[in-house]
């Protein structure tokens, strides 16, 4: 008897030492539908709490009646999530999109929950353009913590998971099952509570932008397909007719423009704006300066209001269009004049990509402007302007300059490293990025002390424009690209979706200061300006056409209805 067993059990040792350790207890494998449905369970609801933390705020109705929609529309997500995932997650992918919509998921929590922020394809945008610097800005503590609590668990059970192999013919009558049976059950779901659920999507549109992870995978695909809709197409020509108009004609000097490109600026924290606190008290004390109270962006982030404000097309025709065209810079170029774009931030987002470009932060060696090594305050990009500008071609130079200088400002979440120890009137001031640790007072403190840092860069900058007025007719327009929020309604930062974004994301503040001699070139004086702007509405619809008026180029892309300037145009010759 014991001849005849030996063998068997011979057989069975070395079959289990073949797939797993001796000691490990045999596991049958999952079906891919119970692996895909558990994840898909995880992610909608350990992964979605700060979305289901809203709705439950948000449901008036009793107690029973709001835990009823929470279930059901918890169910519907699931079953969305399943969806998705069933249509991406084949065979030997399966375990690789998994763990990525997990980590996606853990990640998006981590940072709608410290920042109150939503994620759509501006948001992915923005990542996607972030440079080094100011990822760093979003680092702490928190967040590894957050994504080994959110993500951990579901990883860890993937990896010790086997997952049951299906036939090509078995894997697609699955998938097609599971992508039914799920829309099945989201619709049914959805349709035990649909007057509830309507309401909620209709009143507060910002829930779309919450579910997790399929607002990442969705932004993530439609940033990835952009190129295809736009920039994958040649670069359409603009205003090619452009020329210089009758005041070039026998100058004596030729006119020096700067264009301070803000980073997210609020007006109304502005003193100049009649903001409560003295956060610029440096162009307070000016009476030179026509500040436009009424202003407002063409997007809520970098990436989205940067090209919309160099297009001619105004936020409507540029959200609407496909076509990769030239703008503002090539236009001034296209004319005859010098061009030259002076970053201090993460780059021009194309608008300078013809034109002559420097860096301020490729090399940071100013013990000043500069005190960590690593980035720079807004004034370092005036060290050196003059021959940056000299090494700019001599004959355009003749004709006249434009300089953009683009911008460190008030990017956050790391507010208190925008401005220097002399330039912190207002404390105490939140010292770290993780906002959420500090009271809302200090994350205010900190942001308005980097206006204070912006006041004393633009009267710094006007004050070398004034230094130029033996060579030049000088000019500066200062407009921030988009505002923040700082803890309203527990929001912080920007680029929320543009129809659901707050209005202190796209307030923005729009200065101008014209030299006498500029005033005089332009025919415009800053009185009338004063007057004129200061609660009139001005958007960065508004922008192009203002620079090309002001500097008098003439081509058939320029409107003047909305040249900002037109109005008191001829008011100086007058006077």
């Amino acid at each position: 008897m014991p001849d005849i067993l030996q063998p068997p059990l011979r057989v069975i040792t070395a079959a289990r030492t073949e797939s797993e350790p001796a000691f490990a207890p045999a596991r049958r494998p999952w079906h891919p539908a119970a692996v895909i449905g558990l994840v898909s369970l995880w992610l909608a609801t350990v992964c979605n709490v700060h979305l289901w933390k809203i709705v439950l705020g948000l449901h008036e109705s009793g107690a029973l009646r709001a835990w009823g929609f929470l279930l059901m529309f918890m169910v519907a997500v699931a079953a969305a999530n399943a969806a998705v995932l069933g249509l991406l997650a084949w065979g030997r992918l399966l375990k690789p999109v998994l763990g990525m919509a997990v980590l996606a998921a853990a990640f998006g929590t981590y940072f709608m929950m410290a920042y109150g922020i939503v994620i759509d394809t501006g948001m992915v945008t923005n990542v996607l353009q972030t440079d080094p610097r100011e990822a760093a800005d979003l680092l702490d503590w928190r967040m590894p913590l957050t994504i080994v609590a959110l993500a951990g668990p579901p990883l860890w059970w993937l990896a010790r998971t086997r997952v049951k192999p299906l036939g090509v013919a078995r894997q697609i009558a699955f998938h097609g099952l599971l992508l039914l049976g799920s829309i099945a059950l989201a619709a049914g779901s959805v349709f035990l509570v649909f007057q509830d659920f309507s309401s909620a999507m209709r009143n507060h549109t910002q829930l779309r932008y919450l579910i997790n992870p399929l607002n990442s995978i969705y932004a993530v695909g439609n940033a990835a397909a952009r190129p295809l809709r736009r920039d994958a197409g040649p670069l359409m020509p603009l205003g090619r007719d452009a020329r210089l108009g009758a005041s070039y004609a026998g100058q004596g000097q030729p006119p020096l423009l700067v264009l301070v490109l803000g980073e997210t600026g609020r007006s109304g924290n502005f003193g100049l704006n009649g903001y409560g606190r003295p956060t610029t008290p440096e162009l307070s004390a000016r009476n030179d300066l026509a500040s436009a109270r009424n202003a407002w962006s063409c997007g809520t982030s970098t990436a989205a209001s940067v090209p919309c404000m160099f297009s001619n097309l105004g936020r409507t025709a540029y959200e609407a269009s496909h076509i990769r065209s030239e703008g503002l810079l090539d236009v001034l170029q296209h004319a005859g004049l010098a061009v030259l774009w002076v970053d201090n931030q993460s780059g021009c987002k194309g608008v300078c990509d013809r034109v002559a470009e420097a860096s301020t932060s490729a090399k940071p060696d100013d013990p000043h402007w500069c005190a960590d090594g690593k980035e720079c305050l807004d004034d370092v990009m005036l060290k050196g302007l003059d021959a940056r500008i000299a090494a700019l071609p001599a004959d355009q130079r003749a004709r006249g300059t434009v300089v953009v200088l683009h911008q460190m400002g008030s990017h956050g979440p790391a507010y208190f490293k925008r401005s220097l120890p002399s330039q912190k009137p207002f404390q105490p001031e939140c010292r770290t990025s993780a906002l959420q640790e500090c009271q809302r007072q200090e994350v205010v403190n900190a942001y308005d002390n980097s206006i204070v840092s912006t006041d004393h860069f633009l009267n710094a900058t006007i004050q070398w424009l004034a230094a130029q007025s033996g060579t030049a007719q000088t000019a500066m327009m200062y407009v921030a690209d988009h505002g923040e929020s700082l803890g309203e309604n527990n929001i912080y930062l920007h680029g929320m979706p543009y129809a659901i974004a707050p209005d202190v994301q796209k307030h923005v503040p729009w200065i101008t200061w014209l030299s006498p001699a500029m005033q005089s070139r332009t025919r415009t004086a800053t009185a009338c300006l004063q007057k004129d702007l200061g609660e009139r509405r001005l958007s960065h619809d508004n922008y192009f056409h203002s620079i090309l008026g002001l500097m008098d180029v003439q081509t058939s892309v320029y409107e003047a209805s909305k040249d900002m300037f037109a109005t008191c145009r001829g008011v100086a010759a007058a006077g």
